[in-house]
């Protein structure tokens, strides 16, 4: 953990599972910062489209790392994120990103720099941050860990009723088959099955398993 008094709850799971929901309503029932590190590689995938660099080459995206600003901050209530002052905005939800994002965070640099930006947070305030490898890499040693997954078909469902109609099951092979920060439910989360709970219900199920892991609500 970090030194300072600040401490983060790591929300990790698959595509459309819910967790950037239940992690945000967590956060706002607690009167924490939520961070989505996932809009982190979506910013950079958005970033080396714009710049006609191929997502595939490597050492291209690597270069241009090196030289563009990533300033990550928060508004009091959700993380926020600029590439040399400009915030991508809705752009980050595009089919084009979707296609890219899985390709451009496999990369091991792109990775490291984003995983020092995620723990930076903690700096500052306490964090509930949800992605694929908060549990496992970014946090390991915070004791406030959930799992949030959900039947493949019901995340099917989920991102085609918001007109993102990409393969869960090829993100979930991606992300879990990546030799760097893979998907995979972290040592000593608990996983909260969210296949068939409302918004409301997830989130007090998450409160619940919060408490039993020592968070005084």
């Amino acid at each position: 953990m970090n030194p300072s008094s600040h401490f983060a709850i790591a929300i990790d799971g698959p595509a459309a599972s819910g967790k950037s929901t239940i992690a945000r309503l967590l956060a706002v029932r607690l009167g924490l910062v939520m961070v989505n590190s996932g809009a982190m590689y979506r910013a950079v995938t958005w970033k080396v489209l714009e710049s006609k660099v191929d997502p595939a080459d490597t050492a291209a995206v690597i270069d241009l790392l090196g030289n563009i600003d990533i300033q990550c901050g928060s508004d009091g209530i959700a993380s926020t994120i600029h590439i040399n002052g400009v915030d991508p905005g809705d752009a980050l939800r595009a089919p084009e990103i979707n296609a890219n994002v899985s390709t451009i965070a496999a990369i091991p640099e792109v990775r490291d720099v984003l995983i020092h930006l995620q723990r930076a947070y903690l700096d500052h305030s306490s964090v509930v941050m949800e992605g694929r490898d908060i549990g496992s890499v970014v946090f390991p040693d915070t004791p406030y860990k959930i799992y949030v997954d959900a039947a493949e078909h019901v995340r099917a469902a989920r991102r085609k009723k918001i007109g993102e109609e990409d393969s869960v099951a090829a993100r979930d092979a991606a992300d879990s088959k990546r030799a760097t920060a893979p998907l995979v439910i972290p040592q000593g989360a608990t996983i909260l099955d969210n296949s068939e709970l409302g918004i409301e219900e997830g989130v007090e199920v998450a409160l619940g398993i919060l408490q039993a892991q020592g968070l005084s609500l």
